[in-house]
């Protein structure tokens, strides 16, 4: 697992301009500046990207290469999906969150090799962060 950081200075920023998927618009020469990271990144100190590798998570639009967008000041949340540290590897998955622990859920329905990972007492389970953003590749 290798997060890409974000640091307070950091910034990217392109020209933003619209498009119709209809009729042009007498707007069409209207710019403004998108910056992406305040877009997208609401706690610089704790928010990372990550490319995802893999397709257990394919029916939450989390396709293999992929980045995810993983914010780790926010608290778990029931049905929330998530970076997990579980028995010494990471992986993403949908968190079910019990009284007596937890249930990590891929999200391919297609591909039965994949199946829910129960948490207890006995495992080294972390909640690591909570997938906020997922960029895709046309």
């Amino acid at each position: 697992m290798n997060p890409y950081p974000i640091h307070d200075g950091d910034s990217f920023q392109a020209l933003l301009g619209t498009v119709k998927a209809g009729f042009p618009s007498p707007a069409d020469d209207f710019r403004e500046k998108l910056d992406l990271v305040k877009l997208l990144v609401r706690h610089s100190a704790s928010t990372f990207f990550f490319r995802i590798d893999g397709v257990s998570m394919v029916d939450a639009d989390m396709d293999e290469g992929d980045i995810i967008i993983v914010d780790r000041s926010l608290e778990p949340y029931n049905d929330c999906k998530a970076v997990c540290f579980i028995d010494g590897e990471y992986t993403v998955k949908r968190v079910e969150i019990h009284e007596d622990g937890a249930v990590l859920l891929p999200c391919n329905e297609h591909n039965k090799k994949y199946h829910p990972i129960p948490v207890g007492p006995d495992n080294d389970f972390l909640i690591w962060g909570i997938v906020t953003w997922v960029i895709k590749k046309a």
